[in-house]
């Protein structure tokens, strides 16, 4: 087994085998229909997860190459701290960034992130758009601060995303490039006619590193590696511009009580030290070096972008050219470069093609659970090859022909 696997499941008596999936795991699927994919029709790695998502199995084996020299070393030597330089300058460079703008990074992963912008970044008053699962989060952290004011939460229906608006009074405003849970993602301006001074914070979490970004547009930029960055999750990236390490010194200045861990300027401190206020994942580190060198390597930005594109032009086309698919974006100009959501006709039990294609080594490909739609959902993230999104159409429409 090489050194992609992850765990090795036994067959016990009474149970049923495992098929072998991906670059070596295996997994049990009980309840699959018998459909058998021929091996010439598969991608040649079938995770299509929209996070954790799939970890090229170049970066394990360079992780795996490390040794005893990495993994299990102090966060606060060189040997750790000079992984962290890498993934600070690799950003500065995919991103482009300004001289004046900084990467920092913690733990706790985005999610933790919503909680330190509601401490760090919002003086009084947000504004948020709401268009999912996800975006909706950060606007129930900032509605339930209570020494906030009550926040704008602008909505829209799952599978379209709202426009933010000029508004007095607003401090910062909170939009989500991709939402991962449906699979629309949204331009990223700053607001006409908003504030002097107002911020404008950017969840990034399955967008950073495969859509087209001007940073200068933001004032703060965050993520997980867990998407595009073909990393672990459990850890929080933020590119802060000149306005928002403002925004943050000016609040901490205040007197507001601010919980240590969900500091950003604690978090500010250390990144500037090449590490993090509390011990990270080493392996998550490393792996998230791994990938912004590739792409750097590969071309950058605009390499990373270009294939995302490439994935998400081949599953539209075969969407909207099948007889039982449609994406569920209905506006091409939303329809997700990263995420792809594919609504089936009600004919067509997507619960059972999924069930069907892991058992056949084709992963991860269902809904988000609190969706409630008869579709799939592929990530077509950078490191997922665009020849395999299109066997993966091949393989859905093997498996509808024989369900039918």
């Amino acid at each position: 087994m090489d050194v992609g696997s992850v765990a090795v499941l036994r067959t016990l008596p009474d149970q049923p085998s495992p098929v072998s999936y991906g670059r070596g795991e295996e997994h049990i699927v009980t309840d699959a229909p018998e459909i058998h994919i021929p091996a010439n029709l598969k991608p040649r790695d079938g995770r299509f997860g929209s996070g954790p998502s799939k970890v090229r199995p170049e970066a394990l084996a360079g992780l795996a190459a490390t040794g005893t020299g990495y993994l299990g070393t102090s966060h606060r030597r060189p040997g750790v701290k000079n992984v962290v330089a890498r993934i600070r300058r690799g950003l500065r460079d995919l991103f482009s960034l300004p001289e004046d703008y900084e990467v920092v990074l913690g733990n706790g992963g985005a999610t933790a992130f919503w909680d330190i912008a509601t401490f760090n970044l919002i003086r009084s008053r947000s504004q948020h758009l709401s268009f999912g699962e996800f975006s909706s989060k950060f606007a129930a952290a900032a509605k339930a601060a209570p020494f906030l004011d009550e926040p704008t939460i602008l909505e829209s229906e799952p599978g379209t995303h709202p426009w933010p608006r000029a508004e007095a009074g607003v401090d910062a405003y909170a939009f989500t490039h991709n939402e991962t849970s449906t699979g629309v993602m949204m331009p990223i301006r700053r607001v006409d006619g908003a504030d002097d001074g107002a911020l404008v914070l950017v969840d990034a979490t399955s967008a950073a590193g495969g859509l087209p970004i001007d940073i200068r547009e933001t004032d703060v930029y965050y993520f997980s590696p867990q998407k595009c960055f073909a990393a672990d999750g459990g850890l929080w990236i933020a590119i802060l511009s000149p306005n928002a390490l403002e925004r943050v010194a000016q609040i901490r200045a205040s007197g507001r009580w601010i919980p240590t861990f969900l500091d950003l300027t604690t978090a500010i401190d250390n990144s500037r030290q090449d590490q993090t206020y509390n011990t990270p994942a080493l392996a998550t580190l490393w792996l998230l070096a791994d990938q912004i060198e590739w792409m750097n390597a590969n071309g950058g930005l605009p390499f990373a972008t270009g294939r995302t594109a490439d994935s998400a032009q081949r599953l539209y086309t075969w969407a909207e050219k099948s007889e039982y698919a449609t994406p569920f974006v209905a506006d091409p100009e939303q329809r997700s470069h990263v995420v792809g959501t594919i609504d089936f006709d009600a004919s067509i039990d997507a619960t059972a093609v999924a069930k069907t294609l892991r058992a056949n080594g084709i992963v991860d490909t269902e809904p988000y659970r609190k969706l409630g739609r008869n579709q799939l959902r592929i990530a077509l993230f950078p490191a997922i090859d665009p020849d395999d999104v299109e066997a993966l159409t091949a393989c859905v429409d093997y498996v509808v022909a024989r369900l039918s």
